[in-house]
């Protein structure tokens, strides 16, 4: 907390105004850096903004910011209020994206109807929060590219393959 009031030019009271620790700054700098725009809605185009959306995941989780805090997670109880921030602004929110687009899909017929959406999202994500905490393979683009087509395998509406 001395860094960053050192960095912020101002007295740790200030911090401990707004944040509880260290960790709550953290998190509340990674929300930040993990913020992006939603992807757009042009018809058709619900699978390319999957796509784009899982790359930004895992481009956030790649940096050094990410991976501290998937290891400040890692390492957190499950109900701390570190981990419920993580789930509620960071997991939710790309859940929620991710269902929307997969809707989208549906309806532009490229995915079948009636999909489980919880497992076809958890799919798509796992493989990603898996990679990112073992740590045994890239976080980039291909591994992304790969995770989503491997899954719509599964999911892919049969007049669209």
């Amino acid at each position: 907390m001395e860094a960053i009031a050192a960095r912020a030019a101002v007295g740790k009271p200030t911090i401990y105004r707004v944040w509880p620790n260290a960790q709550a700054v953290a998190m509340a700098a990674f929300l930040e850096t993990a913020k992006s725009p939603r992807p757009a809605h042009a018809s058709g185009a619900a699978l390319a903004a999957l796509r784009l959306q899982l790359r930004k995941v895992a481009e956030v989780f790649a940096t050094r910011a990410g991976r501290n805090t998937a290891m400040m997670i890692a390492a957190a109880q499950s109900d701390s209020e570190l981990a419920k921030v993580f789930y509620n602004h960071f997991v939710l929110k790309s859940r929620e994206e991710g269902r929307d687009l997969l809707a989208r899909a549906a309806v532009e017929g490229d995915v079948k109807a009636g999909v489980d959406m919880d497992a076809a999202l958890d799919l798509i994500y796992a493989p990603l929060y898996f990679r990112l905490l073992i740590g045994h393979g890239p976080l980039d683009n291909a591994f992304t590219d790969s995770i989503l087509d491997l899954a719509l395998e599964g999911i892919r509406s049969r007049r669209k393959r």
